[in-house]
């Protein structure tokens, strides 16, 4: 029985010296292992870099829009990093065979938890294939946010906004809503109401607007410009101010309207009235 036991004790002081012994050994393998994956990670990278640079610039060469252009390299970053990932894990001595398991059943469960993520990868594919906006438009969404398309990338859209805000947009929210697309015309209507008093002449009013108009070269001067009666108002005889013009000028042109009538109204004698109240007391 004593023979028996330190026959055992032997073979286990035997077996943790071999280990011991091929530890260091172990080690230093696994950390070349390590360092090469490391290593293949760094050139990953760099090879990626370079594949979207060609592709870019291969689609810039065929003249694809900027939007579809943006879309197409976070689709190809994405994907490639993927693959760079799965390669690195069999380097690393991880089973294919596992790990393409464990990303088909991580791909469902995550499919499962980011529905909308997959909505506005969808959503960003039909704004690519319909293009209802593409970089550069000034648009405005179902809930009011406006502003200039910047980037439209696989999930969410960015627009930069007059004061030099970004506003980021899911693309599912954008695909499945109604948006104003207000680049797509050349021309836009100006329209400024301008109430006047009812003592005021509606005559002299029109014609001194028309005249105002008329003195500036980005109103377009082709028969549309126009002053009529909107309203007969409870305190005022509401004018509707309308003309048209290059979308490029529509802000310039609106402001200087918008100023220059008040302008034109006070030399005309024209007053503009404001709600007033008469209250009688009784004694």
């Amino acid at each position: 029985m004593m023979n028996v036991l330190l026959t055992a004790e032997t073979a286990a002081l035997g077996g943790l010296k071999n280990a011991l012994y091929d530890l260091p050994g172990k080690i230093l393998s696994f950390g070349m292992r390590v360092l090469f994956v490391v290593v293949l990670f760094l050139v990953g990278a760099q090879v990626i870099k370079v594949v979207r640079r060609v592709v870019k610039k291969a689609m810039e060469k065929a003249d694809a829009d900027l939007s579809v252009i943006t879309f197409v390299d976070s689709f190809i970053k994405i994907g490639l990093y993927v693959v760079l990932v799965f390669l690195l894990a069999t380097n690393l001595g991880v089973d294919a065979a596992s790990v393409v398991a464990l990303l088909g059943s991580a791909g469902v469960a995550i499919g499962l938890a980011v529905q909308g993520s997959l909505s506005n990868f969808a959503g960003g594919v039909l704004i690519l294939v319909l293009k209802p906006f593409k970089i550069g438009d000034y648009i405005i969404d179902a809930a009011g946010n406006e502003g200039t398309v910047h980037e439209v990338h696989i999930f969410y859209t960015t627009l930069l906004t007059g004061d030099n805000k970004t506003v980021i947009l899911p693309n599912g929210t954008l695909a499945n809503n109604s948006i104003t697309n207000v680049s797509t015309q050349t021309t836009r209507r100006i329209d400024i109401p301008v109430g006047i008093s009812y003592d005021s002449d509606i005559r002299v009013a029109k014609e001194a607007i028309m005249k105002l108009m008329s003195s500036n070269d980005k109103i377009l001067q082709n028969g549309t410009c126009n002053v009529f009666v909107s309203e007969l108002a409870a305190s005022s005889v509401d004018l509707n101010v309308r003309c048209w013009v290059n979308s490029a000028d529509y802000w310039d042109v609106r402001g200087w309207l918008a100023e220059n009538v008040k302008y034109t109204l006070d030399e005309a004698g024209i007053s503009i009235p404001f709600p007033q109240m008469d209250v009688h007391l009784d004694k």
